[in-house]
């Protein structure tokens, strides 16, 4: 009886792994072969050619590329600080501030998006939707939002695995100031969960919807959907697409979550 009972977890869970797998990749592999029969009778990459060479879909996406950078810097500049902060001086701060970044994930995009309209539309004192540039400015501070609780989430964990008050205080017996502490000694001890947050944010910012359709900006989601609703195979080639970029930069993390795991803290 006992003998069995290492096999049979091992079955279980081989059958688990596989039912969860074809849950994900039946639909993934599905949408994939649709993609393909765009030419009658034969398989073809027609579709994603047709994408690629979509004037719009350059324009769209190189745009949604320079926002999600754009939103990563800000992002960083505003986690690392206000995460280093909480460990360094504030400890018992942690669950309110990890409860305020939390919060994007309760509040629907569409309410935050409503508010920042009503907020500083053009009769507000701070108008940033009477011209475009002002308008990129609030579509990144709604990015900078919606992926707070993924970047302060990769910055604290990566925080908790080095001793920030011990290598502040070595820095500081070296003369270092605050910016030089932060730049030079914090941020190269957790790069990897930095760079985790940022992988993050990029998949939240390349097919988010909601903000840049209701901010008029030309954003690879709206582009998403108004294919979607009009063609039939490039949905599923920008399907596709879509799944690689999110997995890639989930792969990405997992690379990077590793070496962070072998190299120890640099002091």
């Amino acid at each position: 009886m006992s003998t069995n009972t290492p096999k049979t977890s091992r079955l279980g869970a081989w059958i688990a792994m596989t039912v969860g797998a074809s849950y994900f990749l039946i639909p993934l592999l599905a949408t994939f072969e649709f993609s393909l029969r765009m030419r009658r009778g034969e398989y073809s990459f027609d579709a994603y050619r047709v994408v690629f060479a979509d004037p719009q879909f350059q324009q769209t996406f190189g745009y949604s590329m320079g926002m999600a950078l754009v939103t990563i810097v800000f992002g960083i500049l505003l986690s690392v600080p206000t995460a280093y902060w909480v460990h360094l001086k504030m400890p018992r701060m942690r669950p309110v501030v990890e409860f305020i970044t939390l919060l994007p994930l309760v509040i629907p995009a569409i309410v935050i998006v409503y508010g920042y309209l009503r907020m500083y539309n053009s009769s507000s004192v701070i108008p940033l939707t009477g011209s475009d540039r002002a308008t990129d400015f609030l579509l990144m501070c709604s990015y900078v939002t919606l992926s707070l609780p993924y970047m302060y989430r990769s910055v604290d964990t990566g925080l908790r695995t080095i001793d920030v008050r011990t290598l502040t205080e070595a820095a500081e017996v070296l003369g270092a100031g605050r910016a030089t502490i932060l730049f030079k000694v914090i941020f190269p001890n957790i790069a990897s969960a930095i760079l985790s947050g940022a992988f993050l944010t990029f998949a939240v910012v390349i097919g988010e919807f909601t903000m840049a359709s209701l901010l008029d900006r030309p954003a690879f989601g709206p582009y998403l959907q108004l294919i979607g609703a009009n063609r039939a195979y490039e949905p599923s080639a920008l399907a596709v697409i879509a799944f690689l970029i999110t997995w890639t930069a989930m792969g990405l993390i997992q690379v990077f979550g590793r070496q962070a795991k072998r190299q120890p803290a640099n002091t």
